[in-house]
């Protein structure tokens, strides 16, 4: 079988998708070319853009013209069968209506809030991904893989020309209440520099904590983290 020309393989790189044997023939081959290094920066920036999350939000003037059309609405008699249609005439609200309406004034506030809410989650996201995305466009950016004592797998895309780096975890085990995963970035001396507390799955950029770093870790803490790596490691990967 015929090996695949070593510049279409961008794209499986991109997501992961390359045997080991290929992805190292292949990154061996990325030092050397401009083009390969290139596309596979321009497809991670576009991978991290499909990944946003994108959610519409309401009108800002609907609660608004909800609130103000209640003040209008009159309540019409029963028409009686077989007789004339009664005038339409202003009525007094009862207590049911009163309570009908007010609680429609409280759906609509919460929906207004829940839609806040999504606002605020969707511009956090907005600028997670353009965080990611930024430290995946570097012409060093460098991926390494890991896998997690117990299950689940790290991945570290590292930048020294940023000081940043990007930390995926996924299928990480459940850990008690009392426990939680912290990830170190550790120096040229071994001294390990805390980065972060993980409650299970996460995709984190970390600032300022990649240059002079030659590997990730990942252990296991008392919950609210450790000031010295707890060992053995459930995580450690070389970064050079």
């Amino acid at each position: 079988m015929t090996e695949p020309d070593v510049h279409t393989l961008t794209g499986p790189y991109v997501l992961d998708a390359l045997p080991d044997d290929e992805r190292v023939r292949f990154e061996a081959h990325l030092a050397e070319c401009a083009f390969c290094t290139t596309e596979v920066a321009e497809l991670r920036a576009a991978a991290v853009k499909l990944a946003t999350q994108v959610s519409a939000s309401p009108p800002p003037a609907l609660k608004a013209n909800v609130m103000a059309a209640i003040e209008h609405v009159r309540q019409l008699p029963p028409v009686v069968e077989g007789g004339p249609a009664s005038p339409a005439v202003p009525r007094r609200f009862g207590r049911r209506s009163v309570l009908t309406l007010a609680a429609a004034a409280v759906a609509v506030a919460l929906s207004g809030g829940v839609a806040v809410d999504q606002y605020r989650d969707r511009q956090a996201a907005e600028r997670a991904n353009r965080q990611v995305a930024a430290v995946l466009a570097q012409p060093d950016a460098r991926t390494v893989h890991g896998a997690v004592q117990g299950g689940g797998q790290a991945t570290v895309v590292a930048s020294a020309q940023a000081d940043k780096s990007v930390v995926v975890l996924r299928g990480l085990p459940k850990l008690p209440d009392d426990r939680t995963w912290q990830l170190w970035m550790i120096d040229q001396g071994k001294t390990a520099h805390s980065v972060g507390l993980a409650a299970g799955d996460l995709t984190q950029v970390v600032n300022g904590s990649t240059a002079g770093m030659t590997a990730f870790g990942l252990t296991v803490e008392p919950a609210g983290g450790s000031p010295t790596p707890t060992l053995p490691a459930a995580a450690l990967i070389a970064l050079t």
